[in-house]
């Protein structure tokens, strides 16, 4: 079996953790080749014209004209530590997360998580004075509002779960999940602070989706409906096969009939003339099955 053929042997089986995954590193590596085939091409515009498909704008009317970025932000890297990290974080806490949780919540939570994120990317950058000259030519791409989403809703949802880490044991996850968002929210905030914005929308999420799952309210749960919606429309459905099972007509059961009555006929006549011992064995069932009948 190929490496094709596992990729496509664990989309079918494998987790929607898997998946999302997978999906992050599709569009690593449609970056990745879209960077090469413009250096070898000498086309340094086809990177950043394809950068700029997925990536989310901070300003308004270029959001207007790309709404998709909303989504397709969360999946998009462009450095190679940018996603091993991401993608290290959502496996270890996405894994502890399906522990407690099921899948669907774990896709409701990275989608919404990453739009909050967005919604607090691109509204901060259009009201606070200190974005005011980038606001035009700002974007955002990365899955850390997803990911910081997971690990505060895992870490609210359990916070006393603990965790090994090297050098320091056992840890509670809620003061990892703290530690992860002050390390990579909170300081040197003025570097790269529309990502940082975009974590702390997905933490707050996150905070407030698990908040809400403990009242009985998922808020996943539209949005979990949506996504059935089109799976259940872009599957391919099942041909049903009728079987048509014949109905004998009158005339056929009165002749298949005739035909039986005709060898049982025939068959007493021949004891009738050479006694039982002359029948054959064939000739002795049938007589057999037909006293059964009878009886």
């Amino acid at each position: 079996m190929g490496i094709g053929d596992d990729i496509k042997k664990s989309l079918r089986s494998g987790s929607n953790l898997t998946k999302l995954i997978y999906i992050n590193l599709a569009v690593f590596i449609l970056m990745v080749i879209a960077s090469i085939t413009g250096y070898l091409m000498k086309d340094q515009v086809l990177p950043v014209k394809i950068l700029d498909f997925f990536s989310i704008p901070s300003s308004l009317p270029s959001l207007l004209a790309r709404p998709w970025t909303l989504i397709t932000y969360m999946f998009t890297h462009k450095e190679v530590m940018h996603i091993l990290f991401n993608m290290l974080w959502l496996y270890w806490f996405g894994t502890i997360f399906l522990e407690y949780l099921d899948q669907r919540k774990l896709v409701a939570v990275y989608l919404l998580g990453g739009i909050s994120g967005a919604i607090v990317y691109v509204a901060s950058f259009n009201i606070f004075p200190a974005f005011r000259d980038v606001v035009n030519e700002s974007v955002a791409i990365g899955a850390s509002a997803s990911v910081m989403a997971i690990v505060i809703a895992i870490a609210a949802y359990v916070p006393d779960y603990s965790v090994g880490l090297f050098l320091l044991g056992r840890i509670k996850i809620k003061y990892v999940a703290l530690g992860i968002f002050v390390l990579t929210s909170i300081m040197d905030f003025s570097v790269n602070s529309g990502g940082k914005l975009a974590h702390i929308g997905g933490a707050l999420f996150g905070f407030v989706y698990t908040y809400n799952l403990r009242r009985g309210h998922d808020l996943g749960k539209g949005l979990n409906r949506i996504i059935d919606f089109f799976a259940t429309l872009f599957k391919p459905r099942k041909k049903i096969r009728v079987k048509y099972k014949k109905t004998a007509t009158d005339y056929e059961y009165n002749r298949v009939k005739a035909e039986h009555q005709e060898k049982i006929n025939k068959i007493l006549d021949k004891i009738s003339k050479g006694g039982y011992d002359s029948l054959t064995k064939e000739e002795k069932d049938l007589l057999f099955r037909e006293s059964q009948k009878k009886n």
